[in-house]
């Protein structure tokens, strides 16, 4: 598949990039500053802003599908709005683009902890997090709405962590997932890269969220 990408140098966006090209996928990376992107075989960089609809748009016409890893920065002070001025901008160039299919990586805190309960709704959640997580339900709950594209949104598990790529996950829908003991589930970046190119190559998930862990 021809797949564009966006937050190919994140922490979730790289191993998506190395996931895709392992399976012979190629790869079109948008980003602002293409030379902090390695040549590789398979791989296009371009230049393009996730915060500009027309430039993602441009960049993004003819492939596949587009995946999301945008992740303005944790140390970022406005990433509440630039996350959600991305997801609005992203979401936007893809339907200009004329692309069906887009998977967006999203947060943990979106998913259900007890009925009625989103777990950044807790009062144990990390202060430091809780912008970025309420942002990260609101582009949820806006995707909900869209219906002319092939979207899915994906929530990690509390636990993401680096670690070896398995192959093996478990899938969820917007319930947090248990782990063993009563500790919360983790998984790998590695294997979730490994569920995100799944989802893209066989969509079970269209127009809705999953969880996954191991």
């Amino acid at each position: 598949m021809n797949i564009a990408l966006i937050g190919a140098t994140g922490f979730v966006g790289a191993p998506i990039l190395s996931e895709l090209l392992s399976r012979g996928h190629t790869v079109t990376v948008l980003a602002r500053n293409p030379g902090k992107i390695a040549p590789q075989a398979g791989l296009t960089v371009v230049a393009a802003d996730a915060l500009d609809a027309n430039q993602v748009a441009k960049a993004a016409s003819g492939h596949d599908a587009l995946i999301s890893a945008y992740n303005p920065g944790w140390g970022e002070p406005k990433i509440h709005d630039l996350h959600l001025q991305a997801s609005k901008a992203i979401v936007d160039g893809v339907k200009q683009s004329g692309v069906k299919r887009l998977l967006v990586v999203g947060g943990a805190g979106s998913l259900y902890v007890a009925p009625g309960l989103q777990l950044v709704d807790t009062p144990e959640f990390p202060a430091e997090y809780k912008q970025a997580a309420l942002a990260a339900r609101e582009a949820l709950n806006q995707l909900k709405l869209e219906t002319s594209l092939d979207w899915s949104f994906v929530s990690p598990p509390i636990d993401l962590a680096p670690g070896e790529r398995s192959g093996k996950y478990r899938l969820g829908a917007d319930d947090l997932l248990p782990g063993e003991g009563g500790k919360p589930a983790g998984i790998s970046v590695a294997d979730l890269a490994v569920a995100i190119v799944d989802e893209i190559e066989t969509p079970r998930h269209v127009r809705r969220r999953f969880t996954v862990a191991n």
